[in-house]
């Protein structure tokens, strides 16, 4: 059985839990609510024990030994026990998958299973997600796409009972940005001040913040998904922010030669898929990155790299030129090719 994490809270309260449960995506907010919705119905259902099982120290992965033994044993202080399992990379592995799959054959009747992960796509599902879904649900939890966070919106205010016209959950989407976690504090805010009346665009922006994240990880975001607009939106937010050119740029720097490493590769015709296994660039970045391969050639980005090295020159003050108007024209032109000419008049 699938289910939207929205949905889960809903169906949880209507009956029984179900034996397991397998929760999974990027979208973290989303995990991490839909966990919570189960918690609490384990707890409203009399399940008070719950055990932990992940990869602890330089472990990679939990102890699935010890985790086995614990679906054979019965409860110690409770009748029935809620047991978690956290895998952030979303794959147990062969002796995981084992212990997940002989659960589901056959689950003891005072356990419920709870599996969480960070990653998600059809390359996680297997034997043992499938077995999960024939004695439980699964609840995939993919990041909200832009042009769906209306919506998404939208529903949040009406669960905490708010109304709000079209042109003002459009401007609260607009000034998240995508940030999910944003959208939800600003939500409970507007539960605490809007006094049961609908919301429109003024009172909208009379009450919230103006909460885009404008960080270094959603700019380079931007810059490598060829979204100039956003981003020179971004680095005017930062700018104003008071940040400082140089605490940014050690990122944009890392981010530039992981590109370049992936073009040079992909040039002389290697293996791109190894090397975004061997740089752990996940599955769901990975379109990113080739979004931006597909923009410009192997050689171009070696010279982002080095223009990188002139806008560091600039901040520090040993070249010539204004580092945040440097900075700007190069991840604009990381972002749109017409944008080159400007790295010519980087000097500001």
């Amino acid at each position: 059985m699938e289910s939207q994490p929205e949905q889960l809270a809903g169906q949880l309260a209507s009956g029984p839990l179900k034996p397991a449960y397998l929760i999974a995506g990027a979208e973290t907010l989303r995990v991490l609510e839909a966990a919570d919705a189960v918690r609490a119905a384990a707890r409203a259902q009399g399940i008070s024990e719950r055990e932990v099982f992940e990869a602890e120290g330089n472990q990679r992965e939990p102890d699935w030994s010890a985790m086995e033994s614990s679906f054979n044993a019965p409860s110690l202080f409770a009748s029935r026990r809620l047991v978690e399992l956290r895998l952030p990379t979303g794959k147990p592995g062969k002796e995981g998958g084992r212990v997940i799959c002989e659960f589901c054959a056959n689950p003891p009747a005072d356990v419920v299973l709870l599996v969480t992960a960070g990653e998600w796509s059809k390359k996680h599902a297997g034997k043992w997600s499938e077995a999960i879904g024939r004695i439980g649900v699964i609840s995939l939890a993919y990041p909200v796409k832009p042009h769906e966070l209306a919506g998404w919106i939208d529903q949040r205010l009406r669960s905490r009972g708010l109304k709000a016209d079209r042109d003002a959950v459009q401007q609260l989407a607009e000034r998240v940005d995508g940030n999910l976690l944003a959208a939800a504090q600003e939500v409970e805010k507007l539960a605490l001040l809007a006094n049961g009346d609908t919301i429109d665009l003024a009172r909208m922006e009379s009450l919230v913040a103006d909460s885009a994240r404008y960080d270094v990880f959603r700019v380079i975001d931007a810059a490598l998904n060829g979204q100039p607009a956003q981003l020179a939106r971004m680095l005017s937010g930062l700018k104003a922010e008071g940040e400082a050119v140089p605490a940014l740029l050690g990122m944009v720097v890392m981010e530039l030669q992981r590109t370049a490493a992936l073009a040079r590769i992909e040039a002389r015709g290697g293996n791109i898929a190894a090397e975004f296994k061997a740089q752990r660039i996940w599955d769901s970045k990975q379109p990113m990155y080739r979004r931006a391969l597909q923009r410009h050639p192997a050689p171009r980005w070696e010279a982002f790299v080095s223009q990188a090295g002139r806008v560091d020159r600039m901040a520090k003050g040993r070249e010539r030129g204004d580092p945040w108007t440097a900075l700007e024209r190069l991840l604009l032109a990381v972002a749109e090719p017409r944008a080159i000419r400007l790295l010519a008049r980087s000097d500001g």
